[in-house]
């Protein structure tokens, strides 16, 4: 800041009194005009993250409910497998009998999920150049719970998900099936319903991250419609 003070006589006190007053206002003149382009700056940047943020959250929650989707249609015929199986089951079926249904139907005997891979460049950048302290407090908080949800739920998938599934024998019934060898019915839908709940829990931690998301996005909203 720079200011040019004027130059001038003083013949009286009351001339001295108005040139400092003059000088103090306009250094209060500067520095407040100072202070307004640094939070224009600043409220500008928080709403551009802001924006940028809720962008991201929302294509999060997209690729959650894609994936819910495209879950429900794989782990339908692990469904109908276990079912038939374990009514031929409970019917006291031979064992030979068994085996021949579950090769009939061997190709639904696929452990197969969809998970999608979550943005977060927004909210990193946000984070770097410290724009997201200049958003709205709460809305802060709640983005900042939606991203920690998201680095959770990978993390879970990536070392818990498949924590009760016993992958080995999985493996070795796929190869017996594959090869036309009998399977002990019993195991096989042992190893069906690990399948099936493994399956099952990723389709659970999709649908409590869709609901964190939604609630992310939905209370901005919220709180604006009551302001």
């Amino acid at each position: 800041m720079h200011l040019e003070l004027p130059k001038m006589r003083l013949h009286s006190l009351k001339d001295f009194s108005k040139h400092y007053l003059m000088i103090v206002l306009s250094i209060l003149t500067a520095l407040g005009l100072e202070a307004w382009i640094e939070h224009s700056h600043h409220a500008h940047a928080g709403e551009t993250a802001n924006r940028q943020i809720r962008a991201e959250i929302q294509g999060n929650l997209d690729d959650v409910r894609s994936s819910i989707k495209a879950n429900e249609a794989l782990i339908a015929p692990l469904n109908e497998l276990d079912t038939a199986v374990s009514q031929d089951i409970r019917d006291g079926a031979a064992a030979a009998v068994v085996n021949e249904h579950i090769r009939a139907r061997r190709a639904s005997f696929k452990l197969s999920v969809n998970w999608p891979t979550f943005a977060s460049q927004a909210w990193d950048v946000a984070v770097a150049n410290q724009s997201a302290s200049w958003m709205d407090d709460v809305d802060l908080r709640r983005y900042s719970a939606a991203y920690a949800d998201l680095r959770n739920a990978s993390d879970w998938i990536t070392h818990d998900s498949v924590i009760l599934l016993n992958a080995p024998s999985m493996a070795a019934l796929h190869t017996r099936i594959d090869l036309g060898a009998p399977v002990d019915p019993l195991e096989f839908v042992t190893v069906l319903r690990q399948m099936i709940h493994t399956s099952q829990e990723v389709q659970s931690h999709l649908h409590q991250l869709e609901g964190h998301l939604v609630h992310a996005l939905a209370q901005e909203d919220a709180g604006k419609a009551h302001g």
